[in-house]
């Protein structure tokens, strides 16, 4: 393979270790890569406001899609590019879809403004009882019914000691019926539905479009299944060491782990 013109890779799991950090390795090789002229993108399930320690960590700011597809993100200049949502009439379908199928979920929302901290837009909004899957201070409580009243770039269904996996199972043709799509990248009883159409990959093919690359230029790294649409539509798709089965299936190679420069190994290749 050629050296690709755009690299685009997820973030956790992926691009950092286990205890959340890039390595110097990794940041080093995508710095080269960057400097000779090429392009690298974040694709990632995270929201626009946790962007923030990622840059800091590369040293630059590249353009993020965010929220598996739903938000593409222009992190130099802090500005939403755009936005794919579902609107109330959609998110209060999926809501009773969710709530009939799995009986005790919680469901939150992400929302995004402007900007990634735009003030005037609570950015993430559960129903009271709503139980985190990971540490999230941006939490705003309000009632099912002002939770479903605002579009949204991802609904979150949320059962404690579920398998992601599994409500997968249960969700997916319910949710593909109601108009939606789901993913999930982290097995611990989340699901993320967002509107139809849209991944990771639909996201980076707007900024590979706009740059002019064509997608047998790209190379994708990724570890859930969240990223396993990225890694079939990349000419070169890159699970980690530590991914999901259904990721492994998805790549065309599968690298050592995100805790020993799996990233890194594969771009060294061309800028080692």
């Amino acid at each position: 393979m050629t050296p690709p013109v755009l690299i685009a890779s997820d973030v956790d799991g992926t691009l950092i270790d286990s205890d959340e950090v890039l390595s110097a390795r990794t940041r080093a090789v995508i710095t080269a890569a960057v400097e000779s002229g090429t392009t690298f993108v974040l694709a990632t399930g995270r929201p626009p406001r946790w962007i923030t320690p990622i840059v800091d960590a590369l040293g630059f700011a590249p353009i993020s899609v965010c929220a598996n597809g739903s938000v593409l993100y222009d992190a130099a200049n802090d500005r939403i590019i755009s936005a794919a949502t579902l609107g109330p009439a959609e998110l209060a379908v999926l809501a009773e879809v969710a709530q009939a199928a799995i009986p005790g979920v919680g469901l939150a929302v992400e929302r995004v403004g402007r900007s990634a901290h735009d003030a005037a837009t609570p950015q993430f909004v559960s129903s009271p009882g709503y139980e985190h899957a990971w540490l999230n201070p941006d939490n705003t409580e309000v009632s099912l019914e002002d939770l479903l009243s605002f579009p949204a770039v991802k609904l979150l269904v949320r059962k404690a000691g579920a398998r992601s996996s599994e409500m997968a199972e249960v969700l997916a043709p319910l949710v593909t019926e109601a108009g939606a799509a789901i993913t999930y990248s982290t097995d611990n009883g989340l699901i993320e539905v967002m509107p139809t159409g849209i991944s990771k990959a639909s996201g980076i093919a707007v900024v590979a479009e706009q740059a002019g690359v064509q997608p047998e230029s790209i190379i994708a790294f990724g570890d859930m299944p969240n990223d396993v649409a990225m890694l079939r539509w990349a000419g070169h798709g890159v699970a980690m060491g530590n991914a999901h089965l259904e990721a492994r299936a998805a790549a065309n190679e599968v690298t050592a782990t995100n805790d020993d420069d799996g990233v890194a190994k594969v771009l060294e290749r061309w800028w080692g």
